[in-house]
C-alpha cells in the first residue's frame, strides 16, 4: 500500500471519529444548573415602568453588551410577539446562525425565564436541549444570563445586573402580544 492511501484512510478515520465525538458530545445529557437565589429586594421608593418592545429590546441589548466588555457580542435578543436569541456558532471553520425562541414568563421573585418554543439551526433539525447546551458550552455570556437545557429555558436574573446606584429592578407583566411591558425599579432609601 501506497502512503497516500494510508494517509487518506488515516484522515477519514480522523474526520468519522471528528463526527461520532461531536454527535456524542451534543447529544450528552448536560449538567444540572443550579439557579442562584435572587437577591433580595432592595428597600427604597418603587417606579413603575411602563414599557415597549423596541424599548426592552434597546435596553436589553445594551446591557448584554456592556456585560461582554468589549468581546464580540455573542448574542442579540430581538423582541416581537416572542423573544429570539440570535447568536452564531462556529462548527469546522463554519459560521451557522442559531435563532432561538422564547416565550417569557415572569416568575414570583421579579426575575424573567424564557422559555424554549422554537429553534433555527441553519438547516440542521437540532432538538432544543442539544442547542442550548451548545450554547451553553460554547458562548460566553453575561452571569445574570442561566442557560438551562435541561429546563430548555434561559434564566434571566434581574436582581444580578449590575445597575449604578445599587437600582434594582423587577418584572411585574410581560404582554408581548398587546405590547406591554411592566418593570418596577427600586431606588435605594439612603
Amino acid at each position: 500500500m501506497n502512503k497516500w492511501k494510508i494517509a487518506f484512510l488515516l484522515l477519514i478515520a480522523i474526520l468519522v471519529t471528528a463526527i461520532i465525538f461531536f454527535a456524542f458530545w451534543i447529544s450528552s445529557p448536560s449538567e444540572k444548573t443550579i439557579v442562584p437565589e435572587p437577591k433580595t429586594a432592595a428597600e427604597g421608593n418603587v417606579l413603575t415602568l411602563k414599557t415597549t418592545k423596541d424599548d426592552f429590546e434597546g435596553i436589553a441589548n445594551s446591557y448584554i453588551q456592556e456585560a461582554m466588555k468589549g468581546q464580540p457580542m455573542p448574542v442579540t435578543m430581538s423582541v416581537e410577539n416572542q423573544i429570539l436569541l440570535t447568536t452564531e456558532l462556529t462548527i469546522f471553520s463554519t459560521d451557522i446562525p442559531v435563532i432561538m425562541k422564547f416565550d417569557p414568563i415572569v416568575e414570583k421573585n421579579g426575575n424573567l425565564k424564557l422559555k424554549q418554543t422554537g429553534v433555527e439551526v441553519g438547516r440542521l433539525d437540532l432538538p432544543p436541549e442539544s442547542v442550548l447546551k451548545l450554547m451553553k458550552d460554547s458562548v460566553s455570556l453575561p452571569e445574570w444570563m442561566i442557560v438551562r437545557p435541561e429546563e430548555e429555558d434561559v434564566y434571566i436574573d434581574l436582581s444580578r445586573i449590575p445597575m449604578k446606584s445599587n437600582v434594582s429592578v423587577r418584572a411585574k407583566e410581560f404582554n408581548l402580544q398587546q405590547d406591554e411591558i411592566t418593570l418596577e425599579i427600586t431606588v435605594p432609601s439612603k
